[in-house]
């Protein structure tokens, strides 16, 4: 390797310094499947870092749709869906995410990040706008870094800060709004309709990244425009596979025409192995589920209300979340990952966000909930949470309203 590339490389110390205090929460190998309760290390750890929102990673219909799929079509697909990749699973699948959430269409993509990536690259052009609020996810990030576009940041979920920027722009240029369904480390939800007010009045076109509602809110888990009751006014829907749909993957779901371009110019699908056969058919038992048995989503709720009661009760910033993602605001770094560390000593499983993911002074636990968390499981996490946090001067008064 080149000398001044490895000497670059071998610069980046941080990771090692945090190993070697005890502070590194990365990359924690889990020796379980993916539950409630997970084995870390030979121990039982309690896990509220999972983004398996309804809980279906081990549904058995899943598991055996998935081994279905490999007996009939083996392990892989072997090529790009442009090519050699495509399989009548694909576009079953494709069809009934579309009629999942209201589109007249939908493109399957072999992770969420890729399906950001080619939609958002390929949709606007070198004199066209892409407008951004300031907390999206990296992907969405990537992808109009990839576009050309001229790309314009506006405050986090401020409509007023958006009508600012976008009224400045040329009435003829193609404007394309692109944003979280729900934010994926605050919680909240998108101000949808008075987003799609402020689209509509400057001519601008609108995109969801549904990979944290999808399961959660609107209709059956239709997603943030099925919530909002205005799926007709969102032009493009992004979603995930690997959050409450139990799998691996992505999609974009929009209208025949935009579909169809983007077959044909979204290179993160053009030149990307398609996603296998057994995350496909994971992803269609996990749509049976979903509409089968809607008591998840009522179950992924009431435990969500719990812990957020109890947070607050105890004293907890949780900021402004309005989902099962709920943010405990530590506001400093190094006492964010203290927190973490005396967590997984009492066997809770919590993830650290902290500089340069979010400013220092926004530094925060990320709590979330699934459907098959039991009540007594959330109040002796929380319960944890708060002991821990008061040692640390975070948490303030000393209270649980949970009932089991």
């Amino acid at each position: 390797m080149n000398k001044r590339l490895l000497t670059k490389l071998s610069e980046f110390k941080a990771a090692q310094e945090a190993r070697e205090v005890g502070f590194y929460p990365y990359f924690r190998p889990i020796q379980s499947d993916q539950d409630t309760e997970v084995q870390i290390a030979g121990k039982k750890v309690l896990m509220f870092g999972s983004n398996s929102y309804l809980g279906l990673t081990n549904h058995p219909k899943i598991k055996e749709a998935a081994k279905r799929a490999t007996d009939k079509y083996g392990t892989g697909c072997a090529g790009s869906r442009f090519l050699n990749g495509t399989l009548d699973l694909h576009l079953e699948l494709e069809m009934k995410l579309a009629q999942f959430v209201g589109m007249d269409d939908a493109l399957v993509f072999s992770t969420g990040f890729q399906a950001n990536l080619g939609a958002i690259s390929s949709l606007t052009g070198r004199n066209d706008y892409i407008l951004l609020d300031e907390y999206n996810h990296a992907s969405i990030i990537d992808g109009s870094r990839l576009s050309f576009s001229k790309v314009i940041k506006y405050a986090h979920n401020n409509m007023a800060d958006l009508e600012n920027k976008i009224r400045n722009l040329p009435a003829e240029a193609i404007k394309l709004i692109v944003v979280d369904g729900v934010f994926s480390m605050e919680g909240d939800i998108v101000n949808l309709p008075e987003l799609t007010r402020v689209a509509e009045g400057y001519g601008a076109s609108i995109m969801v990244d549904d990979a944290h509602a999808l399961g959660v809110i609107g209709e059956q888990g239709a997603g943030t425009a099925s919530h909002f009751g205005c799926t007709s006014q969102v032009d493009v829907m992004m979603g995930t596979f690997s959050k409450s749909l139990a799998s691996l993957g992505g999609f974009i779901a929009s209208d025949k025409h935009t579909i169809e371009y983007l077959k044909h110019h979204a290179r993160a699908l053009i030149f990307s192995a398609s996603m296998t056969p057994a995350s496909a058919a994971s992803v269609l038992a996990a749509l049976e589920i979903i509409k089968s048995e809607p008591e998840r989503m009522n179950k992924l709720w009431i435990n969500t209300h719990c812990a957020m009661n109890a947070l607050r009760a105890y004293g907890m910033d949780i900021g402004n979340t309005q989902t099962p993602i709920i943010p405990i605001y530590v506001r400093d770094n190094l006492k964010t990952f203290w927190l973490t560390k005396m967590l997984m000593n009492e066997g809770v499983f919590v993830n650290p966000v902290v500089s340069p993911a979010v400013p220092a002074e926004s530094s925060l636990i990320r709590f979330s909930l699934m459907a098959t968390h039991t009540l007594p499981q959330i109040e002796m996490a929380v319960d944890k949470i708060a002991k821990m946090a008061r040692k640390l001067g975070i948490a303030t008064i000393n209270e649980t309203i949970c009932q089991s």
